[in-house]
């Protein structure tokens, strides 16, 4: 697929170009109408008129679209919305840091979803951006994502409270999915480390340093994307912002709170992945001091043999034990005796 890394220089400002890597070929729109008598509709579209229409109506409406490098269609609804240039060049920069802004009586919040990779055994981090009006949520995914699905289950079924809410209670839903997506990466992350934990003190490999510092990138990527979400919440729920309600606001508050549970748990896992390398280079350390040990004692042991051999390899005529009938068996009691003697002191003073 693909990528554009950074906007061409000399463009001018609100020019539309996709930043970031293109990680669906296919652009997808979904429509959700939806009110708190039973009426819902979901169907897929792709004509940016119908979509502006569809917010006419006093129904709620839901518009998910998944793929941001068709230009022409996200710049086909951007003008459908009302959405500034500025601020649809920044959803369509996947490198934007996480922000809040408000113009033209609509709230946009861009900001960062996280999840594991089984197969590659790290973290990735994609943007997610919603458009908060009066009656609509239009979020912007980078491409097919299970990430709202529990809150599209909800609306589909008609349980709950989320029917009965405005929009400010759909956008409150939708970054609540965001925030609990965080909560099970970083218990995939604590797994990781626990594993790395047990590797290093039975066994500590060279590769073990490859995958702490793995760790620490991607608890720093993590640090990146959950930081500013923070500020960005506390303003959403002391009500700066009109497009929220006061009774949403009790329940925004709780996603505060949950973030800052996560970016306690991850200055956590940072603190300990940054000990994993201090643990490695003293595990090794005691290890090699283990074999040392080893080596000096059994150095030891043979330093009064290699005297005894050596005294009596040598070649004088008259030594009084050369024509002794039980010399050879002597000197072999003497070595076997003085082994054991050894050993037994080693042991006793629990050097061994």
């Amino acid at each position: 697929m693909n990528s554009h890394h950074t906007p061409s220089p000399g463009l001018s400002p609100g020019t539309l170009v996709h930043v970031g890597q293109q990680k669906t070929n296919q652009v997808a729109i979904t429509l959700l109408d939806y009110d708190a008598n039973g009426y819902f509709v979901e169907r897929e579209t792709a004509d940016p008129a119908e979509l502006a229409k569809a917010i006419q109506t006093p129904a709620i409406t839901w518009i998910n679209v998944t793929g941001l490098h068709q230009i022409t269609m996200m710049d086909g609804i951007g003008q459908a919305f009302g959405i500034h240039p500025l601020l649809l060049e920044d959803i369509l920069n996947t490198e934007q840091r996480p922000k809040i802004e408000q113009t033209n009586d609509i709230l946009i919040l861009i900001l960062k979803s996280v999840c594991w990779n089984e197969v590659t055994g790290h973290t990735e981090v994609e943007q997610v951006s919603l458009v908060i009006g009066a009656s609509y949520v239009l979020s912007f995914l980078e491409r097919p994502s299970d990430l709202f699905t529990p809150v599209h289950l909800r609306l589909r079924e008609g349980n709950g409270r989320l029917r009965q809410m405005g929009a400010d209670y759909l956008a409150y839903a939708l970054l609540d999915a965001i925030v609990d997506n965080y909560f099970l990466t970083l218990e995939q992350i604590s797994e990781q480390i626990e594993q790395i934990e047990d590797d290093i003190i039975d066994d500590p490999a060279l590769e073990d340093v490859q995958t702490i510092h793995d760790l620490r990138r991607d608890l720093l990527d993590l640090r990146k994307a959950i930081w500013p979400l923070r500020e960005i919440v506390s303003s959403l729920y002391r009500g700066e912002f009109p497009q929220f309600q006061a009774e949403t606001l009790l329940y925004v508050r709780d996603v505060y709170e949950h973030i800052i549970q996560v970016i306690d748990t991850l200055e956590t896992f940072r603190d300990v992945v940054s000990s994993l390398l201090d643990m490695y280079l003293s595990t090794v350390s005691n290890k090699m001091n283990e074999v040392m040990k080893v080596l000096t004692i059994i150095a030891t042991i043979f330093i009064p043999l290699t005297f005894i051999t050596s005294l009596y390899g040598m070649n004088f005529q008259y030594m009084p034990e050369l024509h002794w009938r039980m010399g050879y068996p002597f000197v072999w009691l003497t070595i076997i005796l003085t082994s054991l003697g050894l050993i037994l002191y080693f042991k006793r003073k629990g050097w061994w």
